[in-house]
């Protein structure tokens, strides 16, 4: 059976990380604060919003928060994130997604101030990365390097196959295995002959979105898998991109759904507000 990956271990060694410098900065007389926004009532979205100040009340970081009805207008939500960008008291900003449909995600992610841009989806933030720059990660490709890393799986030199071609998943992950010295191929539902490709890999990560997409077949033995899906089976049952059940008899790793990747993302969200606190105490200086 393969290593499991324990997400909720590694995220919880970070958040303690993070709480121990957020004290040390507290010493110093600086508050590390965290605006968080979310727009109507989706329920996945209230989960994500309430783990997220539950985090930030663990790791000592100050949680201001504005839930908006979902009628809200992109020009009120856009004056709010203006006002949140001059407060000084305000090192990062985070507007919970899915916004509502007469809202313009590309406008709203924009107007967030780079130097406050904590999710790291910022053409800003985007563009340090592909050119090797320091800036904001963004939390789920960056919590996978952390998994990675922290569970002993050597990424220099290794075949790499990110299945998943999103601008919050798939693209930034391609671009960290790159830093890390990984051989990378991104490859999607249009990828011929997906199951060969993916079975080259020493590093497998899915995010797909379609529950148990990936079967044993697909899986080269020994290899290190990262499961980003957060799906329901047939049963209603919490479940991944991954069929667990049979990649994990010929893996050598692999990250369990719920309790891999899911926590570290709100643990390296923690870690970009106090790099933010940071920037912003030494005026600006890029961390």
């Amino acid at each position: 059976m393969a290593q499991i990956i324990d997400g909720k271990a590694i995220s919880q060694a970070i958040k303690d990380e993070v709480k121990q410098e957020v004290e040390s900065l507290s010493g110093q007389g600086i508050t590390v604060t965290l605006a968080v926004i979310q727009v109507g009532d989706n329920p996945a979205s209230t989960v994500y919003v309430n783990n997220k100040k539950k985090a930030c009340a663990y790791t000592g970081i100050r949680s201001l928060s504005w839930h908006l009805p979902e009628d809200t207008r992109q020009e009120e939500l856009l004056a709010l994130i203006g006002e949140l960008n001059g407060r000084a008291d305000v090192n990062g900003i985070l507007v919970q997604l899915p916004l509502p449909a007469h809202i313009d995600e590309d406008a709203v992610i924009d107007a967030i101030s780079p130097a406050k841009d904590v999710d790291g989806f910022h053409p800003r933030s985007v563009g340090a990365l592909c050119i090797g720059k320091p800036g904001f990660l963004p939390c789920t490709p960056a919590g996978i390097i952390e998994l990675l890393k922290r569970s002993g799986i050597e990424i220099a030199g290794r075949e790499c196959v990110m299945i998943g071609r999103s601008n919050i998943v798939g693209k930034p992950m391609a671009l960290l295995l790159l830093r890390e010295n990984g051989t990378v191929t991104v490859a999607h539902s249009r990828t011929d002959k997906l199951k060969e490709v993916a079975g080259r890999a020493d590093i497998l990560i899915v995010a797909t979105g379609r529950a148990k997409m990936i079967t044993a077949d697909y899986v080269k033995p020994g290899a290190s898998v990262i499961d980003v899906g957060m799906d329901r089976d047939e049963n209603n049952k919490l479940c991944g991109d991954v069929d667990y059940e049979s990649v994990s008899r010929i893996a050598g790793a692999i990250t369990p759904v719920p309790g891999g990747v899911g926590p570290m993302t709100i643990a390296m969200l923690m870690k970009n507000c106090l790099q933010a606190a940071r920037m912003q105490a030494e005026g600006g200086r890029e961390a």
